[in-house]
């Protein structure tokens, strides 16, 4: 099994990020900040505009070790990586998938079953921990409703049904979602899902998790050799990272969602910690994003009893986990995708 490593967050926007041997350097003002060792690193996510060196790019495509820009907000710019050394013939097949709705209907709806899924068990672990504090009976007709969505979507047959079910689905899933948010209720209320820009302290929450959480599955997809543009139930579009969206999608409960709320009820952001723009949009401060990030990192280490695998892996392996069960099922080692479900 692949070793969980590290990801270095680079928070402030003015820090400039260098190489020295097999050190990265972060220089702010001209003046060195910090050092890390890249041996330990298997990810980095600078939050600024200065940029990076052609040596510490270079080193880090050679290395196999993500970089990737997002602006102070959280938002996606630029990613290097380098040299291709995947398996064309597993890519040339994951494109024959890809191009035949038949063959890719049979992976898309084990993904969405799988969201369905894990979205009830969201819930129901809800009505189970809150009892006394949240509307059980409105939660619990969500979870049966989602049940029988799943069951409906495990027998789907064409793509623009399948995502019609996920699209319902997902609606009822956020119908309930403010229920489960039990601290701090004035200033995290949750009325529906909105991004592009997130209007509300909750959804920008929601749109950064999922951020960090794409970039997670895309370099997951890449390590075993996968294309992470080509989808089986996202339609391609240029730049658009198809079949890390699809993947995406069985994990958001779980691994976003879920982690979002704890976020909440457990008091570790507050409202001083987020600001409304002109325009509208929530962003996080620098002190709330560095809270944010530290308790990512902190979750993607604790470990769990993978439900296909029966055995024990860190939370932030699910996405290398699943990408490798996915090659293993496009190369046939497999009959079926098994999505991860949570427990």
């Amino acid at each position: 099994m692949k070793k969980l490593l590290n990801t270095l967050y680079v928070t402030s926007f003015d820090a400039y990020l260098s190489l020295d041997g097999e050190n990265i350097v972060i220089t702010r003002k001209d003046c060195e900040d910090v050092r890390v060792p890249l041996h330990n690193l298997e990810g980095i996510v600078g939050f600024g505009y200065t940029g990076a060196s052609p040596a510490l790019m270079g080193k880090c495509a050679d290395r196999g070790i993500s970089l990737t820009f997002m602006t102070t907000h959280g938002r996606f710019l630029a990613r290097v990586i380098g040299e291709n050394r995947g398996n064309v013939l597993l890519r040339k097949q994951q494109y024959r998938i890809s191009d035949n709705e038949e063959c890719s209907i049979v992976y898309a709806r084990n993904m969405i079953t799988g969201k369905l899924l894990n979205s009830r068990s969201v819930l129901e672990r809800a009505c189970r921990d809150y009892a006394l504090r949240i509307d059980t009976d409105g939660i619990h007709q969500v979870a049966v409703d989602l049940k029988k969505s799943a069951i409906i979507a495990k027998e789907t047959t064409n793509l623009d049904t399948l995502r019609g079910v996920e699209g319902k689905a997902a609606v009822q899933y956020f119908s309930v979602f403010d229920e489960m948010i039990l601290q701090q209720k004035e200033s995290f209320y949750f009325k529906g899902r909105n991004k592009r820009p997130p209007l509300d302290n909750v959804n920008a929450l929601l749109s950064f998790i999922y951020t960090l959480l794409a970039k997670d599955v895309i370099s997951a997809l890449e390590s075993v050799g996968l294309d992470p543009y080509v989808g089986f139930m996202h339609c391609d579009v240029p730049g658009r990272a198809s079949l890390a969206l699809d993947m995406m999608e069985e994990l958001r409960p779980i691994l976003a969602d879920r982690f979002v709320l704890s976020l909440i009820n457990r008091k570790v952001v507050n409202a001083d910690g987020f600001r409304k723009m002109e325009s509208g949009a929530v962003i996080m401060d620098d002190d709330t994003r560095k809270s944010v990030l530290s308790s990512w990192q902190k979750k993607k280490q604790e470990t769990i009893q993978h439900p296909f695998l029966d055995e024990k892996v860190e939370w932030g392996l699910i996405p290398y986990v699943q990408a490798l069960l996915l090659a293993r099922t496009i190369r046939g080692d497999l009959d079926e995708y098994p999505p991860f479900l949570a427990r």
